[in-house]
């Protein structure tokens, strides 16, 4: 601002110099001016003094004339008001030595009279041989230059007061939305992040907020970062909740299993050591009988500790960009065996297929499609009631290939639809073993449907629910 105003004041300064310089320019050629008119005004007898001449005629007040005339010699006198007064030999000496120093006929200087002032003086000659010195004061110019220049200093000065404190009114309600953006940010650094359900309802305020200008738009961008890092926060506070009850679930699921595994050693290690006591026939077999049924339950259970795990491994490997193995995959024949498959496994609900004539080819991993594909039709036996019809059907449309798998169940709610996705979320918190389980089948199959760069959706109401893949397929024509 101080750079600002400096110059300005350079400015108006320079302003103010070149103004009083003409206006002086302007007096000075009014005043030469006036100072010929004057002698053209004197009228000259064979014996008339300068008092004579001054009385004669009308001339400005302060008029100097000093006359150098054969018969009379030089004489002075000067127009005191309403009075002629003669000029005093020193006066006249001045003027005498101004113009013997150099003052021509044409031209005019300025002479200091003592006692009188400064003078603008002029010079001619007639035919008589006379010479005739005129001067006019230079007092009304010098006031009013004076004046001039005290007016301009005055007005810069007030200009420059005016200026500065206009200037800081404007920084200070331009730099205010700049203020509001610090004052944000600082109430947002004392908010603790490291912990905890963090909300950041801190922003900087709508009417200090203006795209339209540079300032505003620094708080709108801080405004934009706080509503990404409070998403951001939200979602890794979410993310935490199902982590913590996805390891209490997964806890429970692995529990349950070491548990049955626990029980079933101790209770074959006992049988056979009861056997080993009483070695008659019917003990014996009671043993081998027990012992089979507890290995049986202690396979069963392994094998659903070994899935969990192998749940939790893929996702790790997807994760990483791993464990798909590509190769030419028909998504029709894939989705006819899956349903074939899912009759068996649900023989209370009504399964059919739709596909067309032509197969819908895609590069992909077989496997882990095959394993999408289940996941959605073992989600729709699950969750919907017997008697419930499930749809499988399978399309191409412009570059993708599409499978779509639709149930007329009572659907999902609307509370859970947006984490249905979402690894360890379950649409059933209970553990039964009917509906519950660890909710990684269908952050699964999203694993897995990105991995091949395709999408997963689900839409639904009650009575209608149907989950979308879509997928890039092959090209028809190769070439």
């Amino acid at each position: 601002m101080t750079a600002v105003i400096g110059m300005v004041a350079f400015i108006l300064v320079m302003i103010a110099v070149s103004t009083s310089a003409i206006i002086t320019s302007v007096l000075q050629t009014n005043l030469n001016a006036q100072v010929s008119a004057a002698m053209a005004n004197v009228q000259l007898g064979p014996t008339s003094s300068a008092i004579d001449v001054l009385s004669a005629g009308p001339f400005p007040d302060g008029t100097v004339l000093v006359l150098r005339a054969p018969l009379t010699g030089d004489t002075g006198a000067y127009v005191d008001g309403r009075s002629v007064a003669a000029l005093d030999e020193a006066q006249v000496d001045e003027i005498r030595d101004a113009v013997a120093t150099g003052l021509s006929e044409v031209g005019s200087d300025t002479v200091d009279l003592p006692g009188l002032g400064d003078y603008r003086i002029g010079i001619s000659g007639n035919q008589a041989g006379a010479v005739i010195v005129l001067g006019l004061p230079l007092s009304q110019v010098t006031a009013t230059i004076g004046a001039i220049l005290t007016t301009v200093a005055l007005v810069t000065a007030g200009g420059l007061l005016l200026l500065a404190a206009i200037i800081a009114l404007v920084i200070r309600v331009g730099l205010r939305p700049l203020r509001a953006v610090a004052e944000t940010a600082t109430r947002v650094s004392a908010i603790r992040m490291d912990q905890g359900d963090v909300s950041i309802d801190e922003r900087v305020p709508a009417d200090q907020v203006d795209e339209h200008t540079e300032i505003g738009q620094v708080g709108a961008a801080l405004n934009t970062l706080l509503d990404k890092v409070d998403a951001s926060l939200a979602a890794r506070q979410r993310n935490e909740e199902l982590m913590r009850r996805f390891v209490a679930d997964a806890s429970h699921e692995l529990r349950t299993p070491l548990a049955s595994i626990r029980g079933f050693s101790e209770l074959s290690l006992r049988a056979m050591r009861q056997a080993q006591d009483d070695e008659t026939r019917q003990r014996t077999a009671m043993a081998v009988e027990t012992t089979e049924q507890s290995l049986e339950r202690i396979q069963a259970q392994s094998l659903r500790m070994t899935t969990l795990v192998e749940d939790l491994l893929l996702l790790a490997r997807l994760d990483e960009g791993q464990e798909l193995v590509y190769g030419t995959v028909d998504l029709t024949r894939l989705a006819v065996e899956a349903v074939g498959d899912a009759r068996p496994a649900g023989p209370d609900h009504a399964w059919s297929i739709e596909v067309g004539d032509e197969p819908v080819e895609l590069a992909g991993d077989a496997s882990r499609l095959n394993q999408v594909v289940a996941n959605l039709l073992a989600n729709a036996r699950t969750h919907t009631p017997a008697g419930t019809e499930v749809t499988v059907s399978v399309a191409r449309e412009g570059d993708d290939a599409v499978l779509r798998v639709h149930d007329d169940g009572p659907g999902i709610d609307p509370a859970v639809a947006p984490q249905l996705f979402e690894r360890f979320a379950r649409a059933d918190r209970s553990r039964d073993r009917k509906t519950g389980g660890t909710g990684l089948g269908l952050s699964i199959a999203r694993a897995i449907v990105e991995a091949h760069h395709g999408t997963i959706t689900v839409r639904s109401t009650p009575g209608d629910t149907t989950f979308e893949v879509r997928l890039p397929a092959k090209p028809v024509d190769p070439a």
